[in-house]
């Protein structure tokens, strides 16, 4: 394994505290054409690990995701607090960005180059694309609301004693502790994830003002894979690191006519020497 590979130590997402608070979404491209639809919507519940999948046709917009998110995901379960994606075109646009963040909901990226931020949805769409190998021949409120008037009751979380009702208590008791089972298997599943690809991992830092050579190969699903041309550079700049971004992640000062987002994980970049 190459040492720029190993560069930075795996750093898991928090797991949310219920379902539907978070959600990843990601795009399978590249498809044979169905009924003129060649692009698969992806959304997972990061805490159930729970799936949606919706066709669209390419080119789509920023529009288009969000009407189908708002028709298929908001009237059904409301809407998340955070949603977790990759930097595709239609998750940085200014429509995007201002239809969810006037809704307080927190709009998580991966970094450039570096998608192994949204793990989960990469590997759903992994799965979906061999499962499909062989078969390769805006309304402001719910449905709910607008019949009744008034938004759907949600299920509190589970509070001894607030009862009288035994099987209701049994009911909210059982539910708590399947969710609560349910986050410890995760973080248990997130420790041994950490344990093993930390194994072949070096933890790297830089400071800010040190030149650092980038490394840009840009990731592409297994449907839409093209090998790069051998003469093309494996590094570009130097270039200046203006910031570090949490634990893996330093920002650049790329020159002003770059088109790419400047912040980069840790494995990206070399040091320069001298």
């Amino acid at each position: 394994m190459k040492l720029s590979n190993q560069l930075g130590l795996l750093q898991p997402l928090p797991i949310p505290h219920r379902p539907w608070y978070s959600i990843s979404m990601d795009f399978i491209e590249g498809l044979p054409n169905s009924n003129k639809q060649n692009v698969i919507l992806v959304i997972v519940v990061r805490l159930t690990k729970y799936v949606h999948f919706f066709s669209l046709a390419h080119p789509y917009t920023a529009a288009k995701v969000a009407s189908l998110f708002m028709q298929n995901i908001f009237k059904l379960h409301g809407l998340p607090s955070s949603i977790v994606s990759d930097r595709d075109i239609a998750f940085t646009s200014t429509f995007w960005q201002e239809l969810f963040t006037r809704q307080g909901i927190d709009l998580a990226m991966s970094i450039a180059y570096h998608p192994q931020t949204d793990g989960q949805t990469e590997v759903v769409n992994r799965s979906l694309e061999q499962y499909l190998k062989p078969l390769q021949q805006t309304n402001p409120t719910t449905p709910f609301e607008a019949l009744y008037g008034y938004p759907p009751p949600r299920l509190l979380e589970y509070i001894p004693d607030t009862t009288q009702v035994e099987a209701v208590d049994n009911y909210l008791y059982i539910r708590q502790q399947a969710l609560s089972l349910l986050k410890t298997n995760l973080v248990a599943a997130q420790e041994r994830m950490k344990l093993q690809a930390n194994k072949n991992r070096i933890e790297k830092e830089f400071q800010v003002g040190d030149w650092v050579y980038l490394r840009l190969q840009p990731f592409k699903q297994r449907s839409m894979h093209q090998k790069m041309g051998k003469l093309a550079p494996r590094f570009y700049g130097p270039y200046q690191i203006l910031e570090r971004i949490g634990a893996v992640a330093y920002k650049l000062d790329l020159p002003n006519d770059a088109l790419i987002h400047p912040v980069f994980h840790v494995s990206c970049l070399k040091a320069k020497l001298g």
